[in-house]
């Protein structure tokens, strides 16, 4: 079985913006490359899980999402990181999009694209960890012996708030993934 990292992309990986789906509104956070960099040297898989309502609200559509999404993939490839594969949900129970109005499993807080992450990588849950800036990105904790972290700043002080909360008690946060990325490392 194998390790594997988790990552939400807006406001993990880079800038949250409003239904980001351009290449130049594209921008990595501050010490993300180096981050992932850490992970991929200490052998984790590398797994992007990302809800992109904005397909089903038709605000872009799939083609302008994989446009995005090979970009994004080819620059990390291009600085030594390798992310194995994307998944992504773009549905909603109310879509203004017809095919995108679905109920479905996959949709975070909801477990279906970590599960199918999980099956088709033959990964430990129990060795890996999942990094997101909200709350519904860290769902796997709840259930799981997968571990997580919420990038906080001192804007996000709901997140802070979560974690201590107690909801989920395998999940605290940092504020960059690059700090993610060290104390991941530093737990072996």
């Amino acid at each position: 079985m194998k390790k594997a990292i988790f990552l939400d992309r807006d406001g993990t990986i880079n800038v949250e913006k409003h239904y980001l789906h351009k290449i130049e509104d594209f921008e990595f956070l501050p010490g993300v490359i180096e981050g992932l960099r850490l992970l991929v040297k200490a052998n984790y898989l590398l797994v992007i899980i990302t809800n992109q309502s904005g397909i089903g609200r038709g605000y872009y559509s799939e083609k302008d999402f994989h446009k995005l999404n090979d970009w994004m993939l080819e620059t990390l490839d291009e600085q030594h990181v390798k992310v194995s594969k994307v998944y992504y949900c773009p549905h909603l129970p109310d879509a203004n999009v017809k095919e995108y109005r679905v109920d479905c499993e996959c949709r975070k807080p909801k477990l279906g694209m970590y599960m199918q992450a999980v099956k088709d990588f033959d990964i430990d849950l129990s060795q890996s960890f999942v990094i997101g800036d909200k709350i519904r990105d860290c769902a796997i904790c709840k259930d799981t012996e997968c571990r997580g972290f919420l990038i906080a700043d001192n804007e996000k002080e709901e997140i802070i708030e979560d974690v201590k909360s107690g909801k989920y008690d395998r999940v605290s946060y940092r504020f960059s993934l690059l700090d993610c990325a060290k104390r991941i490392v530093e737990q072996k």
